[in-house]
């Protein structure tokens, strides 16, 4: 699938597991309890101790309609191993026009961050695929809606402090898709190695973005 294929795909799906662990000895049964809940877009941060091999591993392992992607990338370096290891998409937390250079250079889907208008508009002049809102906390549901109302085209994935119950709230304001994280990988249920209470999570949160999507389209065909 290339870029264009992996961007539709985000899209559709509507939600990003974001993994970020202190370690990987657990990153493989943490994926695979998400993919069995029905997570389909996978990011991997390059804050976690051999996030390139996990990359790699999770790459070869998971079923072909998963993407795994790779985030907290500030530098092109690690941006093109990360692409190099399986990473179909690259996502930062800034907004650096050399990533999104890079990682188009080699099909990949790039998401530079941004939170104020003028960084968002930004990355999305330089070409980015979508653009990652962080911290999402710090602003609110309603924050999408504003930018959106002078900016419609942007794609917008709020990330950061996302709980499961919020994710509906965001997509009916504007975002093309959720980035959630913690809200997914209850550290209790991690130390125990209860991947079932993981699983159990994604699937939730599947249903409510599922739940919210086809809300939305009901409600468009009344009004049209």
């Amino acid at each position: 699938m290339n870029r264009l294929g992996i961007a539709d795909t985000i899209a559709a799906e509507r939600v990003i597991a974001v993994i970020r662990l202190s370690d990987a000895a657990r990153l493989h049964e943490i994926a695979h309890a998400l993919v069995d809940g029905g997570i389909r877009i996978i990011e991997i941060t390059m804050t976690i101790p051999g996030a390139l091999s996990g990359i790699e591993q999770l790459a070869r392992s998971l079923p072909e309609s998963v993407v795994v992607g790779a985030g907290s990338v500030i530098d092109t370096g690690t941006a093109i191993a990360a692409v190099a290891a399986g990473a179909r998409f690259v996502v930062s937390p800034v907004c650096r026009p050399a990533l999104i250079e890079e990682c188009h250079r080699r099909d990949a889907v790039m998401m530079p961050g941004g939170l104020t208008p003028t960084e968002i508009l930004t990355a999305f002049e330089a070409g980015a695929d979508f653009v990652k809102v962080f911290p999402a906390a710090a602003v609110g549901p309603s924050f999408v809606r504003d930018i959106k109302g002078p900016l419609p085209d942007l794609r917008l994935v709020p990330t950061g402090g996302i709980a499961i119950d919020d994710a509906g709230e965001w997509l009916r304001a504007g975002a093309s898709a959720v980035g959630v994280g913690g809200a997914l990988l209850d550290r209790h249920a991690i130390a125990a190695n209860d991947f079932d209470a993981l699983t159990a999570a994604a699937r939730r949160l599947v249903g409510t973005v599922r739940n919210t999507v086809s809300h939305s389209a009901d409600t468009a065909g009344i009004r049209k």
